[in-house]
């Protein structure tokens, strides 16, 4: 299936759920705020199916000064 993940096109295994999607770009256990089809999701959605032609916004939270 084709997602688009900040702004770019990528293909991905049909039936991949947000969690899977996060390891398999190396998200891993970083934290991110996501956004799927303009709506933010809470961590407790990651378990969310993904649909060819999802539009997704990953964005990671990082510390620092």
């Amino acid at each position: 299936m084709t997602l688009t993940i900040n702004g770019k096109t990528r293909e991905v295994d049909d039936g991949l759920n947000i969690l899977t999607l996060l390891e398999s770009l190396g998200f891993g256990n970083k934290p991110v705020v996501i956004e799927l089809n303009a709506e933010a999701l809470s961590p407790s959605e990651f378990e969310r199916r993904l649909n060819d032609g999802d539009k997704l916004e990953l964005i990671t939270i990082a510390a620092g000064g």
